[in-house]
């Protein structure tokens, strides 16, 4: 090809258009002039013989033939035909070695067995629909139904050898699922009555007593006048002070419902109540007259007497105590023991709280004759409980992971408490295993199934597990999904949780059908008009998810077919299979498969697609509903002069403005992006996973204040205690302080303004505007 070049360069052009490695010489023997060609190496080394090259004799300089010699029409002729030879010769030359070299002769030879195992571990994603299907057509009832027969016990408490027997069997089921389990184990301390038992006197006389108690209670004994409270809230304290029958020195009676064990112990504590009975009302609950109730007063979670840290063996911290626990008794009493009390009771009669159906009684507010003695013996006992946990491998982001958990302990049998979720637990762990062993399932992050202990003492081991794990949590575990307490009834549907899950979990109640009416899906069974308003509720302390979401910044999600009418029996002698087929008409199985479907497709859903379903800026309005909230209140003590105007609202609403603009750049970051990138997903998804853990404010201690979320969390750094602030203010109570709330307000408002920041990008993409 070089030479056909060269010859069609000399026809056209007479000289070539540049030089050769040739070495071009004069044939002085003949009349033909010929050209004769040598390797650059004759030529060096003739350059040394004669003196050619660069020391060549200037009187003897080269020849070149003239540009019209030897040009008659024959030559041409030939040349031309001597030309397109060269030309098709070498064009086939070349093709043919092009050819060889993209289409190489296949070597019969076997692959290396690494690379033959990345191959077989090559991430597949599959369809979603296909997944689902999958999932749902796995998650058999008659395999469910086998699992709940086997994990249902008769006594497993928190540390007791039917609780361990249960983690046993769950470690033996995650081996066999192919998982390499482990266990966390905690030395935690709870509240157990005592030998002598608990006791309440009413006028001097006993009136019976009952195995139920409230774990972490005071234990002292008090005497006081009875006063009826309602319900326990902080508006019944309030009405109570209205009506001119305060609580101060008071044994209070309420009754259970609405709020948890502990905040109604709270709210009396407040008030200066020297005791509390909590009973359940008839019309709030269906049980015997003589069940007994079981709960805790801890204003908290995890074990009180380790607060913030975890409570290994081996940390060996000074003795310390949450300061969620009450220092005033309290109690629980059964329907017979509030009827024998309540019948004598004098004082007024508040025709608003006489909604109650206790037998014959007319709910009077109680006078200083109704002297009432509670003797409480709880004693403090160290246990050591176990926390067993399972992981499925991500294929492509491992250290990514959704954790999905169950309660494992309970007071009594507790079927529905936590039979129901440890099944539940199990059976998605075979569920999910399978799909990846037998279909080809490749969950691009990790799953991670976790059975806790104590949960019936306040999230104990998952609280404690959370401690001793924070750092190694933190940017990994970027979801929790709660099985605990998921079915008590039929009649509807509630879920808690982080703003963030809210769009995937209407996407799933739209592809669950309804058990009870299966041309139904839960969403068209459940929702009218608003599906946030007929379906979710506020996260709160009873909710076992609480500690995720305020404490480690994770969201969170629970959910439960409930019922509309009466409170099931949870922590009492009847939280069993019969009360839990009555409580849902005989169909128990199959609103525990649905259930299970529901926490599966989350679960999965959150670990197959490329992106993380988080939706970022479901937080806005829920932002901006609180900062409205607190510039109302701050325009009214302003107006009324007792807020100075020197406080702007300025600032909290740049706050507002900056988590705004950056959910929606991110939003159109995600629209605009090639999310079948790996690695540009990766990166989106590190700032999706961000946010919720930058919602727990960096100006609190966990030792002092554990709920850090300054939405969702409890404390003084909260949006809501900013209002509740404002209101202390507006009533001139002895609580309010100026200076207080005003660096509180600063340190929320740059809280929500780090959380922009973190949410907007890398540092370099940060401006003052955003």
């Amino acid at each position: 090809m070089d030479q056909a070049r060269t010859t069609i360069s000399k026809i056209f052009n007479g000289e070539p258009r540049s030089y050769t490695r040739f070495n071009l010489t004069q044939n002085m023997e003949g009349d033909n002039s010929q050209v004769e060609m040598k390797l650059s190496a004759d030529t060096d080394e003739e350059a040394e013989v004669n003196g050619v090259g660069e020391k060549m004799n200037p009187h003897n300089p080269p020849y070149y033939p003239s540009k019209l010699s030897q040009r008659s029409p024959r030559n041409i002729c030939f040349i031309a035909i001597g030309i397109l030879f060269l030309f098709i010769t070498g064009y086939l030359i070349g093709y043919l070695s092009h050819r060889n070299k993209v289409n190489p002769k296949p070597v019969n030879c076997p692959l290396p067995e690494e690379t033959l195992a990345i191959i077989a571990d090559a991430p597949v994603s599959m369809d979603w629909s296909d997944v689902r299907v999958l999932l749902k057509n796995k998650l058999t009832a008659s395999s469910l139904k086998s699992t709940l027969r086997e994990f249902s016990s008769a006594t497993h408490q928190a540390g007791s050898s039917g609780d361990e027997a249960l983690a046993n069997n769950i470690m033996g089921k995650f081996k066999s699922f192919g998982m390499n389990p482990w266990t966390d184990e905690h030395f935690v301390k709870i509240d157990l009555p005592g030998a002598s038992g608990n006791k309440v006197q009413f006028r001097g006389n006993t009136i019976g007593s009952n195995e139920g108690y409230l774990a972490y209670s005071a234990a002292k004994t008090v005497e006081g006048p009875a006063r009826y409270a309602h319900y326990g809230r902080v508006e019944d304290f309030r009405r109570l002070q209205e009506w001119n029958s305060d609580a101060n020195g008071k044994v209070v009676l309420v009754r259970a419902g609405l709020i948890s064990f502990a905040e109604k112990v709270a709210n009396a504590e407040s008030v200066n109540a020297s005791a509390v009975l909590i009973y359940p009302d008839p019309v709030n609950y269906k049980i015997k007259d003589d069940t007994a109730l079981f709960g805790h007063v801890h204003l908290g979670t995890g074990d009180p007497y380790t607060p913030g840290f975890p409570s290994f063996n081996h940390t060996q911290f000074p003795p310390a105590r949450s300061s969620g626990l009450p220092s005033i008794s309290a109690h629980t009493i059964t329907i017979k023991q509030a009827t024998e009390i309540m019948s004598q009771m004098g004082g007024k009669n508040m025709r608003e709280w006489t909604d109650g159906v206790l037998p014959g009684i007319l709910y009077n507010l109680g006078d200083d004759k109704d002297v009432i003695t509670v003797e409480v013996n709880n004693v403090i006992t160290e246990k050591k409980i176990h926390n067993v946990f399972g992981v499925i491998k991500g294929f492509v982001d491992a250290d990514r992971y959704v954790v999905i958990g169950a309660q494992r302990d309970a007071w009594g049998t507790g079927y529905a408490k936590s039979t129901v979720g440890t099944s539940l637990l199990v059976e998605l762990a075979r569920t999910i295993t399978d799909m990846i062993k037998n279909d080809g399932f490749r969950p691009k992050r990790s799953i991670v199934f976790a059975s806790w202990s104590a949960g019936e003492f306040g999230s104990v081991g998952a609280t404690e597990w959370l401690e001793g794990y924070l750092t190694s949590l933190n940017m990994k575990v970027f979801a929790y999904i709660s099985l605990d307490e998921v079915i008590s009834g039929s009649e509807s549907f509630k879920a808690t949780a982080s703003p963030l899950l809210y769009d995937l979990i209407e996407g799933t109640m739209k592809q669950v059908s309804y058990p009870l009416v299966p041309t139904k899906s839960l969403h068209e069974q459940f929702v009218s008009s608003n599906w946030e308003t007929s379906v979710m509720e506020p996260m709160g302390l009873s909710h076992s998810v609480y500690p995720f979401q305020t404490f480690s910044g994770i969201p969170s999600f629970s959910f439960r077919f409930t019922s509309t009418s009466k409170l099931y029996p949870f922590g009492t002698v009847e939280d069993t299979y019969e009360s839990l087929e009555r409580y849902t008409s005989g169909n128990s199985l199959k609103l525990a498969q649905a259930a299970g479907e529901v926490a599966g497709l989350v679960t999965v859903r959150l670990v197959h697609d490329h992106l993380v379903k988080l939706n970022v800026a479901k937080y806005t309005s829920l932002i901006r509903k609180n900062v409205l909230e607190i510039n109302s209140k701050v325009q009214t003590l302003q107006a009324s002069g007792l807020l100075s105007k020197t406080l702007t609202m300025q600032w909290l609403f740049s706050a507002q403005g900056s988590y705004d603009r950056a959910a929606n750049a991110l939003v159109n970051v995600i629209r605009n992006s090639d999310l079948d990138d790996m690695e540009q997903s990766r990166i989106i998804n590190n700032r999706i996973m961000r946010v919720e853990g930058n919602f727990l404010s960096p100006f609190v201690s966990p030792r002092e204040s554990l709920f850090r979320h300054i939405l969702l969390g409890s404390g003084e750094h909260t949006l809501g205690a900013l209002v509740d602030h404002l209101i202390a203010i507006k009533e001139r109570a002895e609580s309010a302080n100026v200076d207080q709330f005003r660096n509180q307000f600063a340190l929320a408002t740059w809280t929500i303004q780090g959380c922009a920041n973190a949410l907007a990008g890398e540092i370099w993409d940060l401006d003052n505007q955003i």
